[in-house]
């Protein structure tokens, strides 16, 4: 029996003892918001983090240093079915204290609410901290402005600590229960005083904050509700106010339009609004800049555009005269070489900023600026291999264009919309049937610009254009707003390549980076989940995702980066021409001490060179019930454990390596055998496909004394010869569902290691 085959019988055949899979991802704990969501380096704070299955939490796993924490309390979910279990209880204890006729009618004197609760708790039939329970989620019910939501219902109190040294940033912040590690959400630490509000606070506050700026303020916004802070601000002061709020929670998959968009205004003495905003250029998240007129006391108001709110509502404020960056001009510059790069904003102490070479291609570099006691906030600069070229004006028509040479490598031109209405024109001398790549970076690199590209001849007439184009690694962009256009040129000649901003708008933050070059093929590549919870031994199912770019179709290889004993990485290849593909990953049959941290990496041969590309950690999140989003995570974390084993009846694991590969004919079927020769009673097992390619199907399987034999089939009208990829297996059994007659569930038992396989011709 070959090793494959070995470590899947053993996987599986453990995995018919029903101990469970642990899978955030299908029904795990799930953090839904952490409030405050952040805190002072050097402070002890207490935070609520709301989510759902968090029951059991044991642990509190952040990113980075400096950050450690404590678990308070657990507060259960509570829904409709606890709830009518309580009233019930409460009739049982009313019908201890009230005497009643034949029909069940009170006779005599009703006891009261407070009575009948007494009653209940000194017979042992609930508890105080139940009833608490009851009439919050009574009240949550009776409110027509609150749905419930059982994402939000549990929540966990928590101390947290953070170190004076931590470092200012974000974190990632993951809860570990017994059922696993959920899903990140961000904690950022700050240099600057905290303040979080004290309701009510919608109409009137009754305590002004009488320190000094800048600090963060922290609140939540319910439904309906808006949130206000007194502040004392000085003559001449430059304020700014910027807000995070999509920033913290980027999607709610059940809300529309899938964040909490804030809005945000400042008021005089008098009541009257002097500065508004409910947006920074296109990002969700507003940012307020205002120079204040004479000293005194301000009210800071922040709402929800159109009044929803929730618990997941929540937002951090940065007030004062703080250095702030709205733009930095150019986007970017070449490897290897230095540059100099303007900053334009809000206190800034400097114009531009020198930055020596920086060496790492394709990577964005955080700009910043200091005063003698902030930091800013951070711009970024990509740096890539090509050529780079200045725009220079005038250029707005064809008789005015500015000539540009490409160069073998390729070129990329910084330019910028000054104006509304503004157009940059360039050209260039082309060849018959050449092939020309123009590639827009504005959006992505946190420009403004909505781009419109198009090429024409020498006689005026267009050959291309285009407007917007997806890019799948911009997890955080709704408005896919940057321009690619692909031309064949039809002739020896001149040719003209007009780049403007589809709106007409414009200004000193319309900057842009144009690429000028032939087909540059190359790749990027995510990986989901961000978290994986497994059993010792066991195999959990990801998904990889190869983002293409220039038309690259090859195939990708992905592998475990210096990864710790016992990890490994099954089905790691992404086939040519395929954006994704489901791999499997096995983790160490003993439990780790803690979580831990893994780095996949990808690599394909392109032109003759070795590329290789880090797979980012990415979480697939839907926005507005419909759009979905591959939404970047700082690290891919596993956790390791068997409580599991004692708490459910959930799946099991399998692990292994798939060394072999199943050649399927186009039409019909190929056996794969799992022996199982200790394991005789196999018949409550089945098997089922996790997201297969289209054409490949499970013909059937065959349960015997000695193991499975799975057959796999291949429809030849959509899996067609040379079709390859890798098949993962999920085993499962079926269970009654109590009380509901003749139905059952499907209760996961394990994932049988990736499988290569490839379609031949029959």
């Amino acid at each position: 029996m070959s090793s494959t085959r070995l470590r899947i019988a053993f996987v599986l055949a453990a995995a018919l003892g029903l101990s469970p899979l642990l899978c955030a991802q299908e029904g795990g704990p799930h953090v839904g918001y952490i409030f405050p969501a952040g805190g002072r380096a050097g402070s002890d704070l207490k935070i609520t983090v709301g989510g759902q299955h968090l029951k059991d939490v044991s642990n509190v796993h952040f990113s980075g240093e400096g950050v450690q924490a404590t678990i308070i309390k657990h507060k259960k979910h509570f829904d409709e079915g606890d709830a009518n279990r309580v009233r019930m209880k409460l009739d049982e204890a009313r019908l201890k204290l009230e005497k009643t006729d034949e029909e069940g009618r009170t006779v005599g004197k009703a006891a009261t609410r407070e009575e009948i609760r007494a009653k209940a708790i000194e017979l042992e039939l609930t508890t105080e901290d139940e009833l608490v329970l009851y009439d919050e989620f009574d009240a949550r019910r009776d409110d027509e402005k609150r749905q419930l939501n059982p994402q939000l219902m549990e929540e966990v109190s928590i101390q947290v600590k953070i170190d004076p040294a931590a470092a200012p940033g974000r974190r990632e912040l993951r809860l570990l229960t017994d059922a696993g590690l959920s899903n990140p959400l961000a904690f950022h630490v700050s240099s600057l005083p905290e303040y979080t509000e004290t309701e009510p606070n919608d109409r009137q506050v009754e305590k002004a904050i009488e320190d000094p700026m800048p600090y963060v303020l922290n609140g939540q916004i319910m439904p309906g509700d808006v949130d206000r802070f007194r502040l004392k601000a000085g003559k001449g002061d430059h304020v700014v106010v910027s807000v995070q709020a999509r920033d913290l929670i980027p999607y709610l998959a059940d809300a529309v339009p899938g964040w909490f968009q804030a809005t945000v205004g400042l008021y005089d003495k008098t009541g009257r609004e002097v500065a508004y905003e409910d947006d920074f250029q296109f990002h969700p998240d507003p940012v307020l800049h205002y120079k204040i007129p004479e000293e005194g006391f301000y009210e800071l108001e922040i709402k929800d555009s159109i009044y929803r709110g929730r618990e997941d509502f929540v937002y951090r404020i940065t007030v004062g005269e703080l250095p702030f960056i709205t733009s930095i001009f150019p986007l970017g510059g070449r490897v290897g070489s230095p540059a100099t790069v303007e900053v334009l904003g809000w206190n800034l102490p400097v114009e531009s900023v020198q930055l020596e070479a920086l060496e790492e291609r394709g990577r964005a570099f955080p700009i910043s600026v200091r005063t003698e006691k902030h930091v800013s906030n951070e711009a970024s600069f990509v740096v890539e291999h090509f050529e780079e070229l200045m725009e220079q004006e005038p250029n707005n028509d064809r008789q005015a264009a500015q000539p540009i040479r490409p160069s073998k490598s390729g070129l990329v031109i910084n330019g910028r919309i000054d104006q509304p209405g503004d157009w940059d024109v360039y050209s260039f001398e082309g060849r018959k049937n050449g092939q020309v790549m123009l590639e827009v970076q504005a959006r992505r690199l946190n420009s403004p610009l909505d781009s419109l590209v198009k090429v024409t001849d020498k006689s005026g007439t267009q050959l291309a254009i285009n407007d917007d184009f997806v890019d799948k690694g911009a997890g955080l962009v709704t408005h896919h707003a940057d321009s690619v256009v692909h031309v064949t040129l039809p002739e020896d000649g001149t040719y003209f390549v007009h780049v403007g901003d589809t709106q007409k708008k414009g200004g000193p933050a319309y900057g842009y980076r144009l690429r000028v070059s032939a087909r540059r093929p190359d790749f990027d590549l995510r990986v989901v989940p961000s978290t994986i919870n497994a059993l010792p031994g066991s195999a959990v199912p990801i998904t990889v995702f190869a983002l293409r770019k220039d038309d690259f179709s090859g195939e990708i290889a992905v592998t475990l980066k210096d990864g710790p004993a016992g990890f490994e990485l099954d089905g790691g290849l992404v086939p040519a021409n395929q954006d994704e593909c489901v791999m499997t990953l096995t983790v160490p049959r003993v439990e780790e001490g803690g979580p831990v941290t893994l780095e996949l990496e990808g690599s394909a041969e392109i032109k003759g060179r070795d590329v290789r590309r880090r797979v980012v950690p990415a979480d697939d999140c839907m926005q507005a019930f419909l759009y979905r989003h591959l939404v970047p995570a700082q690290h891919l974390v596993v956790a390791v454990s068997d409580k599991a084993a004692r708490r459910s009846s959930g799946g099991g694991g399998a692990g292994g390596a798939a060394g072999e590969l199943v050649r399927i004919p186009a039409g019909g079927v190929a056996p794969f055998p799992i022996p199982l020769p200790d394991v005789t009673d196999l018949e409550q097992v089945k098997l089922e496909l996790v997201n297969p390619p289209a054409g490949i199907s499970i013909d059937r399987f065959i349960a015997g004394l000695e193991g499975i034999n799975v057959l796999f089939r291949a429809d030849p009208s959509k899996a067609r010869p040379g079709l390859e990829g890798s098949l993962v297996l999920r085993a499962y059994v079926e269970r009654p569902i109590p009380f509901q007659k003749g139905r059952t569930r499907r209760v996961p038992v394990g994932s049988i290691p990736a499988i290569r396989f490839q379609v031949t011709g029959g």
